[in-house]
């Protein structure tokens, strides 16, 4: 019981703190031209609005052809906002999860039968909500045209995630063999 009580509060942890990396840094998505380099993340602004496919001249999908050059980009950036929602819920599921762990340890503060069993539960939670999310995001960008003047790859935030989505599912599991373990 206390073995993977303990494991589930570390991969819980280290699930937490790198989806709030994830989510909070700017290198998803890099488009790397002849001349320039761009970097975007789930929160695009000003220029990088342009890796994010938003807006006209758009380098990916508009040929990387300067502003006003490029056709109308009309590809679909919901899946932004779907990405943004559910890594935010992964998040805060999470949370909820190792704050429920955490007082699992203090016999005063911990819910007898309930604590345990919220913990496994938001913990499955949060890592569905990450894997959505991520399989949105993947799915998306894989399938946007691509330039022959531009390359475009996922970078270290986006492997971020999917690190996290790991890390959240396998808190899940060991909160459920700490919580069928315990007997209640």
């Amino acid at each position: 019981m206390e073995p993977y009580r303990s494991l589930a509060l570390l991969t819980g942890s280290l699930g937490l703190v790198s989806i709030l990396i994830a989510l909070s840094t700017d290198f998803w998505f890099v488009a790397m031209g002849p001349s320039f380099t761009f970097h975007s993340g789930l929160w695009p602004k000003g220029v990088y609005n342009k890796v994010a496919g938003k807006g006209e001249g758009s380098l990916v999908g508009g040929g990387g052809l300067p502003e006003g050059q490029a056709p109308k980009s009309h590809l679909r950036t919901d899946y932004i906002r779907a990405t943004q929602s559910l890594t935010i819920l992964a998040s805060l599921s999470v949370l909820v999860s190792v704050i429920f762990l955490v007082l699992s340890y203090i016999p005063l503060l911990s819910l007898p039968g309930h604590g345990r069993l919220i913990s496994s539960v938001t913990a499955f939670a949060a890592g569905l909500f990450a894997m959505v999310a991520m399989v949105v995001y993947t799915s998306e960008r894989w399938n946007q045209p691509h330039s022959p003047q531009v390359q475009t790859f996922f970078s270290w935030s986006f492997y971020l995630g999917w690190v996290s989505t790991v890390l959240l599912l396998c808190t899940g599991d060991c909160c459920s063999g700490n919580w069928r373990r315990s007997g209640v």
